[in-house]
């Protein structure tokens, strides 16, 4: 399989995508077409467009995989993007459209797969390690099972500096690792994990 998974699409300074724009153009190199999956926001039109702008150097075309019949889309798609947003509304519509089975199995069959925070999440077998606040319920919290881990995009440690006495992140991993003996992957702010099968 050919993964990019992205902590953040939006790093200190720089544009949309701008800090991983080498990552991206290698995984995307030789592709014409990109699906990208804008549902972990509600405006899918403007997201797909900040999508397609970022991407255009890359020679690209984007298509939001909300336009016309999703499925369609997605059966013919020569990489899929999924954006990220509340991961919780991302892995509910990728149920609802039908999308999870098809996604997993034209990544497995050799699709290129970008992730982004939300999209990373989607990635894992579960949604469980998520960030984000539970705004509506899945019918599961199974995701695509991409890789066989877990991971915690945006991941920051407590500063000592902090006077910060809440719960930390490391903290909540933790709590998750109580309840489930799997490894947790933390993804730190402008990092990304790249699988490839060269």
């Amino acid at each position: 399989m050919e993964l990019l998974l992205l902590s953040n699409s939006t790093a200190y300074g720089p544009t949309y995508l701008d800090h991983a724009m080498d990552p991206i153009s290698e995984i995307l190199n030789g592709t014409k077409e990109v699906l990208f999956v804008p549902f972990a926001l509600a405006d899918h039109d403007g997201y797909t467009a900040q999508a397609a702008e970022a991407l255009s150097p890359s020679g690209v075309t984007v298509t939001g995989a909300h336009v016309g019949d999703s499925i369609d889309l997605t059966r013919e798609a020569d990489a899929i993007f999924v954006g990220g947003g509340n991961s919780f509304r991302l892995l509910k519509e990728l149920h609802t459209r039908g999308l999870a089975r098809i996604i997993r199995d034209r990544v497995r069959g050799g699709v290129p797969y970008i992730g982004s925070s939300a999209g990373t999440n989607m990635a894992c077998p579960t949604l469980r390690t998520t960030n984000d606040m539970p705004i509506v319920e899945p019918p599961t919290f199974d995701a695509l099972g991409l890789v066989p881990f877990r991971m915690n995009p945006h991941y920051v440690e407590r500063s000592p500096d902090s006077t910060h006495m809440g719960e930390t992140r490391s903290k909540r991993l933790m709590e998750f690792l109580e309840e489930n003996d799997v490894p947790v992957v933390a993804l730190r702010e402008g990092t990304w994990l790249r699988q490839s099968s060269d």
